[in-house]
């Protein structure tokens, strides 16, 4: 007989090994490489935690599933990791939607698994029940609660390829606690199985060309880099494209890093807050080369008016982005490093000269300024000494509002996953456990977090966290004792009524020492480059206090509704020069 006619020896299966859901999610994640965890206990989630005490997984506990939410959030942009939040039911699981909303908006990959009460009990208004399904649908990019135990582990494994493919987001498994206590056979790992689930990660070869044909012609192109290009891992090939096209590059908030800033092509952040030079270049370009953007409204001002002589290509891996603000002319769908790779190879050098010295009288009229000559303390100069004592080096993560467009505008930063910021949902009291969580993904790095002292108040309690795990987070408060962007639009657009802006501040230094950390107060200009020399030397949280110029305005600003070249405050910059 044959070998191929002999009859197959029979399959030898794995033994099935019995365990607890709760076993199942931990062992899951151990396989899956997560090494960090965030998040608060509860009731239902007791037989996870108890499960978690013998596994080999760091977890942090803040002092809010907020803050926990927003630690996950940064660690993983920071690291460029899943992160992952743990929250009980009902208040606990309520708590997470702002950080997931947060995440959701900035497109960053995050599972958050959250206890439910017994399948039974839902839908009869049980002890800590929410549907949390059903609350967290808007602010997540895909939810699911387990009520079959033999489908929990396939489901977990799902959430973390959801969570980091295609256009990152945040994924919740609401998981109740009988499926946790309950038990089932493994057999092996779960199959992941999605079959409505497709992402495009290789751009159409013509259109690939199309867009190269276009960028060999432009006259006048701009690169608009946004935070897909950071999410992609495709910043070095951003750089050789620049430099192949001889290409002007202008970058979102959360595409700052993605371009050397330091370098003489770039133009700095474009916007409501950019540089006059970037809204100027933008408006005058014949070829807009959108990669890993979306066409925010705090971008374009008035869509009607933006880059009106321009051609668009808009590279983007989420095809529901294409023109849905801008009107598109050559799309390319799909993952931005595979398609800078392939748009390399058809690319040629153009000099552009006429249109860089164009670019070069713009920056020259029109840099980001200051009044350098004033005895207070101005908001811009603490950043600019942080930038040059860390020598551009830092991980920088910020609060919302004019301390967060003040550091996009005077820290010029060098590589991606470097600025760690709330861009789409603007969420106050960020900066602090965003500090956290990237402190956790790099131990190495100094980090920083640029605040204001009304974002700060939000979540300053996590402070006690950075306390207890010895994190050497800096914290620079630039204390002007409003909510300095109302107070600044309330200035501007509503008579000076300065209603409901202004709080009374603790000492803030006081609360530092309170809470374990180091506090420093600083209310003399002279004495901030002494101040920031102490706090990066500090191995231990560090809070400063920089009580700085009350009603100082974040300068150009493109007023809500009108076009990027109509900008406010260029004169008032202009009379610092």
């Amino acid at each position: 007989m044959s070998p191929e006619s002999q009859p197959s020896a029979p399959a030898i299966e794995a033994p099935a090994t019995i365990k607890t859901g709760a076993q199942i999610v931990v062992d899951t994640l151990v396989e899956l490489g997560v090494e960090t965890m965030f998040g608060y206990t509860g009731g239902v989630v007791l037989p996870l935690f108890d499960r978690l005490y013998d596994a080999p997984i760091r977890f942090i506990i803040p002092r809010h599933e907020q803050g926990g939410c927003h630690m996950a959030d940064a660690y993983a942009r920071a690291s460029g990791k899943v992160g992952v939040v743990i929250a009980t039911s009902g208040p606990g699981a309520c708590n997470l939607t702002t950080g997931l909303g947060t995440a959701m908006m900035d497109s960053v990959p995050l599972v958050a698994i959250t206890g439910q009460v017994r399948t039974d009990l839902i839908g009869n208004d049980a002890f800590q029940e929410a549907d949390t399904t059903g609350i967290t649908r808007p602010v997540t990019k895909y939810n699911s609660i387990v009520k079959d135990i033999n489908d929990l582990e396939r489901t977990v494994r799902e959430a973390f390829h959801i969570a980091s493919t295609g256009r990152p987001g945040p994924v919740l498994i609401d998981v109740p606690v009988d499926i946790s206590v309950g038990k089932c056979k493994c057999n092996g790992k779960a199959a992941i199985d999605l079959p409505g689930y497709r992402i495009r990660t290789k751009g159409h070869a013509r259109q690939i060309s199309m867009a190269a044909e276009a960028i060999n012609k432009a006259e006048r192109p701009v690169l608009y880099v946004g935070g897909g290009v950071v999410s992609s891992n495709a910043s070095e090939e951003l750089q050789v494209l620049a430099e192949k096209a001889h290409l002007p590059v202008t970058m979102t908030l959360l595409g700052l890093g993605t371009f050397d800033q330091r370098r003489p092509e770039s133009l700095d952040m474009l916007g409501m807050h950019g540089s006059a030079y970037a809204n100027y270049a933008v408006q005058e370009c014949d070829l807009l080369i959108a990669i890993g953007a979306r066409f925010d409204d705090r971008v374009t001002g008035k869509v009607a008016t933006f880059a009106p002589h321009a051609k668009v290509i808009h590279i983007d891996i989420d095809p529901s982005s294409i023109s849905k603000n801008v009107q598109v002319d050559i799309p390319v769908v799909g993952d931005a490093k595979h398609i800078l790779m392939e748009l390399l190879k058809e690319i040629e050098y153009r000099e552009r000269g006429p249109w860089f010295a164009k670019i070069a009288e713009w920056k020259k009229k029109h840099p980001f300024r200051y009044d350098k000559r004033a005895k207070t303390i101005k908001p811009q100069y603490v950043i600019d000494e942080i930038c040059r004592q860390t020598k551009n080096e830092a991980v920088i993560t910020t609060g919302v509002g004019q301390n967060q467009m003040w550091t996009a505008q005077f820290y010029k930063f060098v590589r991606p996953r470097q600025l760690i910021s709330s861009g789409g949902l603007g969420t106050m009291g960020f900066g602090l456990p965003a500090a956290i969580g990237a402190q956790i993904a790099r131990p190495d790095a100094t980090v920083i977090d640029i605040d204001g002292d009304h974002s700060f108040n939000m979540t300053m309690t996590e402070l006690a966290t950075a306390v207890q795990y010895e994190l050497p987070i800096k914290v620079c408060i630039l204390n002007n004792g409003y909510m300095g962007m109302v107070r600044q639009w309330q200035e501007l657009f509503y008579n000076r009524r300065y209603s409901c802006s202004y709080l009374k501040n603790p000492n803030y230094a006081d609360v530092a020492r309170a809470l374990g950390a180091v506090g420093i107060t600083v209310d003399k200009k002279e004495d901030v480059p002494k101040a920031v020399t102490q706090m990066l030397a500090e191995k231990q949280p560090c809070v400063v206090d920089f009580r700085v110029e009350r009603e100082e305005n974040v300068w150009p600003m493109v007023p809500a509704g009108k076009s990027l070249s109509d900008m406010d405050g260029l004169t008032i910059l202009e009379s610092m020069a």
